[in-house]
């Protein structure tokens, strides 16, 4: 992964956007917001089993957590906004004033999104969500020794040991963590069958217990006034309201310390002390995890292979039988299998490594030999990783009884994964029947499992060497590079030359008539008769480009805080139009807008005449692509990202109402341009003109090149008479006719002088009449401008043309005849 502030990566098959990565997050030791996402990217095989299936509360420190003179704030988030991608895993939890949907760290991706937001800590409840999403009893019990005043970790491990007698007569054996903050969390796990009342009830008990043993040691009141010269024994973080720091998560202390699991003897050295993000590391890559017995907690409950494991019994099927069923850490490339299965009818079982289990697919009839094949796929429960290398005979009276054997395995990359499309490319083992192909998955029907799909083989292969290393994420292990801020709504903001440029150009629609549109499903926007741009808002910065690329951030300031308007990042597709006094589009006003570069004209025209930005689409979300949604998803989503109430000039207009006929007339009555009719199943093709969109236009415009001018006469002596213009066609510039009526003196001055610039000797047209070509100034056909027309004649030449002024926002190639 090059290095650079800004970076589109993937993780495990997700696309994630990186930002500021060289922004300082540890000032005491120089750790950067890229090494913090390194961090927790590299520690995720170990600290995903542990916080998988529980919601996630997270403190953000978006500019760092300063020194331990100086600390900075944190942000604390509980709820998750809906800006954040679609694939990210959520739990409900009910609220007083309504349901929330909190974040659930069930991959790498995940966190390596949540440490991309600088959610430095990760904090969950003892309990997970069950299989049916509602919050679960609790599958482990935490006992928090906090040091009071005067005492220490070394205080706080003879606690522990003392906790830990106790409860192994209770059959538990606790794992400690070293919190990272002040003192040593203790966990053991528990069968699920008791409350999270009772689980606190118990942890309270226990606590006493200790503190009538050993006074002068113990405490369990939370009064503050008894605890200096004292451990607390907190019982009350076992409340089902309640989170504890994660297992593994960095803490926002002076230096980047973890909360570190650790073993027992680890406890017995007088030098204990906190580790920090490096050290854990380390300790990880030599294969050191204290918490296996915490990751296999909660096997009875929810997880991704709870119904793997209701449909089998432990001991009657030689089937793998993992004891948790949140599945395994990702490893370095993800895996597939097919298996042949000998059942009631013979079919393969087709599985793909994802999320840290094996989705899985009946095929009865295999992988397709033949491009122009499709086989039936039914969706299965998800498998464990284990059941990759499972062979053997499922006995009689078993779910699938029959035998199994590996028809071929390997590695795959990903080059698509969304809920109704994956496109993977294979590499069998060398010598096996598969090779490396290239498959797609397509839903057809229903959801989850007894989901129905297609299966094909794609004619455009990829080469074999990138199976099995798209989809890894470890090019997320090293992420570095720069940016100068991070967090929503923190000043100061960004300049456009600290937000990612935009490299795309906007979907163009084609010429429509209402007979087209009468036929077929369409959704229907108003045509506004602004300038098309494309804007970034990008952690508080923004950068906007007109449909030709250029950058035009700095000539509308009103736009600057577009970003508190959005509930997220997300590259938005728009009009800027200017309104006259009756709220109408005025491409004259936006006119004297689009060519200014002076500070003090562009601050004087932002008020006397403002710009508004009317988006009807979205290409990201939070980094997430999403321009193959289909267009009725990317604006259901547009919708839920504008704020209301903002006080930006940024609004998603409503859709017009009606018959296509009748929104027509609409427009009409309003003034506008127009209709653009898009269907609501098409995807955003950046760059390209689509018959997916179709523009009605109301007033007849045209763009058009400048290839030459007329010189004036008498009093236009010295000036322009007319503009000689024309349309790029199959054989060259088609010319369409001079226009002289609507060009203002300002702006042929100015105009004069660039065409004076521009001279040539030859006419750049394919033919021109002669009277017109008599007294003509020929120009290098660069610059576009726009024409209203009553209609074209025969010949193709405007009737009664007039000019609407210049348009910088577009190139020679991008004009188009508009039907």
């Amino acid at each position: 992964m090059a290095e650079g502030a800004r970076q589109m990566v993937e993780v495990d098959g997700r696309r994630l956007r990186l930002t500021n990565l060289d922004k300082v997050m540890y000032p005491e030791t120089g750790m950067t917001k890229g090494e913090v996402i390194a961090y927790y990217a590299e520690i995720a095989p170990a600290m995903v089993p542990i916080v998988a299936g529980r919601p996630v509360t997270r403190l953000r420190w978006v500019h760092g957590v300063g020194t331990a003179a100086a600390p900075e704030k944190p942000f604390f988030e509980k709820t998750l906004d809906e800006h954040a991608p679609e694939w990210l895993r959520r739990g409900v939890i009910a609220h007083s004033d309504g349901d929330k949907p909190y974040p659930i760290a069930d991959d790498r991706a995940t966190l390596v999104w949540l440490a991309q937001q600088a959610s430095l800590e990760v904090h969950v409840p003892q309990w997970r969500f069950d299989a049916d999403g509602r919050p679960a009893n609790p599958d482990r019990i935490v006992f928090d020794l906090d040091p009071g005043e005067g005492m220490g970790l070394a205080e706080c491990a003879e606690v522990a040991r003392l906790v830990r007698d106790l409860v192994a007569g209770m059959g538990m054996t606790p794992v400690p963590v070293t919190s990272g903050s002040k003192g040593i969390h203790l966990y053991a796990t528990l069968d699920g069958r008791q409350s999270s009342e009772q689980v606190s009830d118990v942890a309270r008990e226990l606590a006493r217990a200790l503190e009538a043993d050993h006074p002068g040691l113990i405490v369990s009141s939370m009064s503050k006034l008894v605890r200096s010269g004292r451990v607390l024994i907190d019982w009350s973080q076992n409340n089902g309201k309640k989170t504890t720091i994660a297992p593994y998560s960095l803490r926002g202390r002076a230096r980047p310390t973890v909360a570190a699991p650790r073993t027992w003897a680890e406890l017995e050295d007088p030098g204990l002390r906190h580790l920090e993000a490096h050290e854990v590391l380390e300790r990880a890559a030599s294969g050191l995890d204290p918490t296996a017995a915490l990751a296999g907690s909660g096997a009875a409950g929810g997880g991704p292979l709870a119904t793997y494991l209701s449909m089998r019994t432990h001991g009657a099927t030689p089937e793998p039988m993992p004891e948790s069923s949140w599945g395994a850490p990702a490893g370095e490339a993800p895996r597939f299998v097919i298996q042949e299965h000998h059942a009631r009818r013979l079919h393969y079982d087709f599985r793909l490594e994802r999320d840290g289990v094996l989705k899985s697919w009946a095929v009865p009839k295999g992988v397709p030999e033949d491009p122009g094949v499709n086989h039936l796929a039914v969706q299965t429960e998800d498998h464990p990783m284990e059941y990759g290398g499972f062979e053997g005979t499922i006995p009689s009276g078993e779910y699938g009884a029959g035998s199994v054997t590996i028809w071929d395995s390997g590695t795959f990359a990903i080059e698509k994964w969304r809920d109704d499309e994956i496109i993977v490319d294979v590499l069998g083992r060398p010598g096996g029947p598969l090779g490396a192909v290239r498959l797609a998955l397509i839903r057809t029907d229903g959801e989850g499992e007894k989901s129905t799909w297609l299966m094909h083989r794609m004619k455009d292969q990829r080469p074999a060497v990138d199976a099995g290393r798209g989809g890894s994420g470890a090019s997320v292990s090293r992420p570095g590079g720069g940016g100068s801020r991070d967090g929503a709504g923190a000043p100061p903001r960004p300049a456009a030359a600290e937000v990612d440029p935009i490299l795309v150009r906007p979907m163009l629609a084609s010429p429509g008539t209402l007979g087209l549109v009468a036929r077929g499903e369409w959704a229907l926007e108003h045509k506004w008769d602004g300038i098309r741009v494309l804007a970034r808002a990008d952690g508080g910065g923004i950068r906007m480009i007109s449909r030709n690329g250029n950058d035009v951030t700095a000539r509308y300031p009103e736009l600057a805080d577009l970003p508190r308007a959005l509930r997220g990042d997300a590259l938005v597709d728009g009009e800027l139009v200017a309104l006259d006094d009756d709220g109408r589009p005025s491409f004259e006003l936006l006119q004297s807008r689009m060519n200014l570069t002076r500070a003090s004209e562009v601050a004087r025209l932002a008020a006397s005449a403002p710009v508004r930005l009317l988006l009807f689409d979205v290409l990201e979300i939070a980094g997430d692509d999403v321009t193959d949604a289909p267009y009725r998803e990317r604006r259901r989503r547009l919708e839920r990202l504008v704020r209301p109430g903002s006080g930006v000039p940024v609004e998603v207009p409503a859709l017009a109402d009606g018959t296509p006929a009748e929104a027509l007339e609409e427009a009409r009555r309003l003034g506008l341009e127009g209709l653009v009719a898009k269907r609501p199943d098409s995807v955003y093709t950046p760059g390209s003109r689509s018959e997916s969109w179709l523009k009605l236009k109301l007033t007849r415009t045209q763009e058009v090149v400048i290839g030459g001018y007329r010189k004036g006469a008498g009093t236009r002596t010295g000036r322009i008479r007319s503009l000689l213009v024309g349309i790029p066609g199959e054989r060259g510039l088609e010319y369409a006719g001079r226009v002289g009526s609507g060009l203002r003196e300002l702006e042929s001055e100015r105009l004069l002088e660039r065409l004076d610039g521009a001279r040539r000797e030859t006419s750049p047209f394919v033919s021109v009449p002669d009277a017109d070509a008599a007294d003509a100034v020929w120009v290098e056909p660069e610059l576009v401008g726009e024409i209203e027309l009553a209609e074209w004649t025969s010949t193709g030449v405007a009737r009664h043309p007039r000019w609407r002024g210049l348009r910088r926002d577009k190139a020679p190639e991008d004009v188009v005849r508009e039907g």
